[in-house]
């Protein structure tokens, strides 16, 4: 390491991890960047429903960060654990054997993971939706299930075939659910034996209501337009079961439905267990506002910093005592620039600021031209609500290339109808080349019947012998030696 040229070791590449960096890259420009995270982008997750629905293509929603970060390193792999006391990350590569990295300064921002619960059949059945993989995953499932229903003549198949369960009433819930309903009503009209009224949606939800963030009339609202477009909500009702294709719910109702979607929360990521650093009870990295380490007794720890979902930072905004800043997309943002000119302060000699952000509102797709919003305490519902999701985000998704194609997608989807097909064979590809890359046992010779003895006139001649066959092997030799015509 080196005093004129620190190094800077992010760890993760979502939201913290990639805006930070950016900002490393104007605010400290001497300093060495290495970012670590086990896929080579940054997923900008409010669009997941959108990429799901068939509205953006799904590579328009992801950054790459060797193109985005181009004075930075990127390690495609995971930290294992960190030593702080040691300034040292265990690196583990996609490829290769692990190492150990040395750092100056750290930032920990491996995000969020689905906070799941010991519900039988839920790790062997349900999928969660927070990435790219599983937006595409649940698209070709859905899309799939129509496929197989269309094609059976089962009752009961085709009723667990097209029951479609989501867990979680949050922002990721509902608007998944909405977006691939809407989906689903476009693609029905193109099954001969399919009609709106056999496909159910079934939203469960732990608590007394939905999108909490949009306060209580918003999000009645959103329960009644949920209900008009037929959807069943089970409201202070949990899962649990779903084993074997079967899911029990807590009302006692049970019934039959091949596709479970689980979004009933975010914890932090386990990877922090692995660390030094002091974590608060929920196991995020306790902070002080200018977002640098800080453990029980108040002490700053030297090169420390977090941000985002993992960490546990004041809300100075807040009028409630001991308040941190909710796990948002907002919030990480804004976390990330402020952390990135922070330390670019410290290595020129200054005092880090303070974080501090009012949240200005929220915003919800609830499919194609519908929505809700409250935004500076105005609420707003309908195409308006929709139309500020689409401007918000779209202002927000990072690089201005991200920024044209999900524009120009938007454009194609007012002209062009939504493509409605399901693409399974991406989530086992090789599965028809093994299938016929196996050689097949070849067939046995038939004898031929030997001649009457003493024949006679007017018997059938004896078959003449075939000419021999070359062998195989020998066959791809001559093959191999014959003239090719140019």
């Amino acid at each position: 390491m080196s005093a004129d040229r620190p190094h800077i070791l992010v760890v993760g590449g979502g939201y913290v991890g990639m805006y930070t960096a950016l900002e490393l890259q104007k605010k400290a420009k001497k300093a060495r960047i290495t970012v670590v995270d086990p896929q080579p982008h940054m997923t900008y997750q409010p669009f997941l429903p959108e990429a799901a629905a068939g509205n953006l293509e799904p590579r328009h929603v992801v950054a790459p960060l060797r193109k985005t970060l181009r004075h930075a390193h990127i390690i495609t792999g995971y930290v294992e654990s960190v030593e702080h006391a040691r300034k040292t990350a265990h690196i583990v590569p996609v490829m290769g054997n692990p190492y150990e990295l040395t750092y100056d300064h750290i930032i920990v921002a491996p995000g969020s993971v689905s906070r799941t619960l010991p519900i039988p059949g839920l790790k062997e059945h349900a999928v969660g939706f927070k990435t790219i993989g599983e937006a595409i995953y649940l698209r070709n499932q859905v899309l799939g299930e129509l496929d197989a229903a269309d094609s059976t003549d089962d009752p009961e198949l085709r009723k667990a075939a097209t029951t479609f369960t989501f867990v979680g009433g949050g922002y990721a819930g509902i608007e998944a659910l909405a977006e691939l309903e809407d989906m689903v009503r476009d693609a029905v009209k193109y099954y001969e034996t399919l009609n709106q009224s056999d496909i159910r949606f079934v939203l469960v939800e732990a608590s007394q209501r939905i999108l909490p963030e949009v306060g209580p009339e918003m999000g009645a609202y959103t329960v009644q337009r949920l209900l008009d477009r037929g959807i069943d909500i089970r409201l202070n009702t949990f899962l649990q079961s779903c084993e074997d294709g079967i899911v029990k719910l807590s009302d006692g109702d049970e019934f039959a439905s091949r596709t479970v979607v689980w979004t009933a929360g975010v914890k932090a990521h386990p990877m922090l267990a692995n660390t030094d650093l002091p974590l608060d009870e929920r196991g995020r990295v306790t902070c002080l506002p200018t977002l640098q380490v800080v453990d029980p007794e108040g002490n700053v720890l030297d090169g420390a910093w977090s941000a985002g979902d993992c960490a546990a930072v004041p809300d100075l905004s807040s009028e409630t005592p001991g308040a941190t800043c909710s796990p948002s997309a907002q919030h990480a943002v804004r976390q990330a620039k402020r952390l990135g000119a922070n330390i670019g302060i410290l290595l020129n000699g200054g005092q880090p600021e303070d974080y501090r952000h009012k949240h200005v509102g929220s915003v919800a797709s609830l499919g194609l031209y519908k929505g809700v919003a409250q935004v500076y305490g105005i609420k707003t519902k309908g195409f308006a609500a929709w139309f500020m999701h689409r401007s918000y985000h779209l202002s927000r998704v990072p690089t201005f290339n991200r920024k044209v194609r999900v524009l120009a997608d938007w454009t194609l989807a007012l002209f062009l109808r939504r493509e409605v097909v399901a693409l399974g064979q991406l989530h086992d590809p090789r599965a028809s080349f093994e299938l016929f890359a196996t050689p097949t046992p070849a067939a046995k010779p038939t004898a031929t019947p030997a001649p009457p003895a003493g024949g006679k006139a007017g018997d059938a001649e004896p078959a003449k012998p075939e000419p021999a066959k070359a062998e195989p092997a020998e066959a791809e030799m001559s093959a191999a030696k014959a003239p090719v015509a140019r």
